[in-house]
């Protein structure tokens, strides 16, 4: 072996496969390591061990000759007495598969008797983990375990099940992964919680699948010894507030306890949002503060679910102590927690809190982003502040890309409503540099507030509608 390995190195200085014609003119010859491989074992009057044919065959793998591998194997059969043990086969299963080439692994797997070899749920389990990685390769899969069991006479396991179960998962076909646990179970195999946890997972991800089914689930597999743990608990509580179902991903929260398993920070803050959203605010707060009574610490997420649930009850006022506390704790507030606060104080028509926060948000540090000017714009339109509005839009419109966006409409009609219509001009055809789509209460306003000058608004107009330069308006 020492030998061949030393003359494998001076030999093998092909990396890449050669081209096509090379192939199909060396097709009928028998290999250069081949003929290596032979010779050196002849030289001390022995025959090639299956270590050294497996090691030609992974040489031809790492140098991307896998086109010599059918002659090794073709060899491979005319050698007489020799039985070639399975994990040659198994090896070569898996370079197959690492080379996208799962018809050859496949016919490889159906002849592996040919070789004095009894094949195994071993190779059978690489064949299936190799085909179920490609989705092209799951359309072997059911021919090929009808065959292994029919015509090779392995015998399935419980290994093989998992392997089917997981790739069923990975497609999303959860309702045949049920039915495969189910054989399982019905066919003695030890019960597997993993597995069970994966399909739970699954479940959980599943579009249209009700909190209900779900549950439905855990509670039958719970009969056959299924103990969920966090994840799993965690999986169910946020499909449950997916759902709006918060008192039952509450009622979830309990059973946790009442099993032993202590709730994490991101099953109470889903539990949290839930509550919130069902509108029991009391409930809310009794969910922090049983938090925090347990020694969790509360995030950036669990601290923004609870500053919203604030801002909801009309406590924008806790909400903002709410940030100080945070920053005490270590915790620093970010976009979004200012944003929800900025809304309340927006919708609550109180403009210089607004202000006193965006200026503190500046002190500190805190990124704007586009939803933090457009809950400024909504504010200033309700308040009337329209002059304000219009400066804010133009530094939304020179900050970011904007679509469509029907604020920028009302302070257009703001403008001409206060009879700024030049002002309004000027926006619009800032809105149409941008790209971005005025919409029709915008073209209307303009119209409707030209007045006596509807000839040269009409020529404007027709302008910015055409993408054309306009003039200014003379004085």
């Amino acid at each position: 072996m020492q030998t061949l390995k030393q003359t494998t190195t001076t030999t093998t200085t092909i990396k890449t496969e050669p081209p096509l014609q090379q192939q199909e003119q060396n097709s009928n010859k028998q290999p250069h390591l081949l003929s290596t491989l032979i010779h050196t074992f002849n030289t001390y009057n022995c025959d090639p061990t299956p270590t050294a044919y497996n090691y030609l065959i992974k040489t031809f793998a790492e140098t991307s000759q896998l086109h010599h591998i059918p002659h090794v194997l073709h060899h491979l059969k005319r050698v007489p007495k020799l039985q070639t043990p399975e994990y040659v086969f198994i090896n070569l299963i898996k370079i197959y598969g690492n080379a996208n080439k799962l018809e050859e692994a496949v016919s490889l797997f159906y002849e592996i008797p040919k070789f004095s070899c009894v094949p195994t749920v071993y190779s059978l389990n690489t064949l299936l983990s190799v085909l179920c990685k490609k989705s092209d390769g799951l359309k072997w899969v059911p021919q090929v375990l009808l065959n292994s069991h029919q015509k090779m006479n392995i015998r399935i396991e419980g290994s093989t099940f998992k392997i089917l179960t997981k790739a069923l998962c990975r497609t999303r076909r959860v309702g045949y992964a049920i039915e495969v646990l189910d054989c399982m179970i019905n066919d003695g195999y030890d019960f597997d919680s993993k597995i069970c946890s994966l399909i739970l997972r699954t479940l959980c991800e599943q579009e249209g699948l009700s909190g209900f089914e779900v549950m439905g689930f855990v509670e039958r597999m719970k009969k056959f010894g299924f103990c969920p743990g966090i994840m799993d608990y965690s999986n169910v509580i946020k499909l449950l507030v997916k759902e709006r179902k918060g008192f039952d991903a509450m009622e979830v929260l309990n059973q946790m306890r009442i099993n032993g398993i202590k709730p994490d920070t991101v099953c109470y803050t889903m539990v949290l949002k839930g509550v919130i959203v069902e509108g029991d605010f009391g409930k809310a707060h009794e969910l922090f503060d049983e938090l925090l009574v347990l020694g969790l610490v509360p995030d950036i997420y669990t601290y923004n679910v609870h500053i919203y649930g604030l801002c909801k009850q009309n406590s924008v006022e806790a909400g903002i102590k709410m940030i100080g506390s945070m920053e005490e704790l270590g915790c620093k507030p970010n976009v979004i927690t200012y944003n929800t606060i900025l809304d309340a104080l927006c919708k609550a028509g109180e403009l210089s809190r607004m202000r006193e926060l965006v200026r503190d948000m500046g002190d500190k540090g805190v990124e704007f982003n586009i939803r933090t000017y457009r809950i400024m714009l909504k504010g200033f339109i309700g308040e009337g502040e329209i002059m304000e509005a219009c400066v804010l839009s133009e530094k939304i419109l020179d900050k970011f890309f904007c679509p469509q966006c029907e604020t920028f409409d009302e302070v257009i009609f703001g403008l001409c409503q206060k009879g700024f219509v030049c002002k309004a001009m000027e926006l619009m055809q800032k809105i149409i540099g941008k790209n971005s789509a005025p919409g029709a209460m915008a073209w209307e306003a303009l119209l409707l507030s030209s007045g006596s000058k509807l000839c040269f608004s009409e020529t404007i107009l027709a302008g910015l509608a055409n993408g054309e330069p306009t003039v200014n308006s003379p004085s």
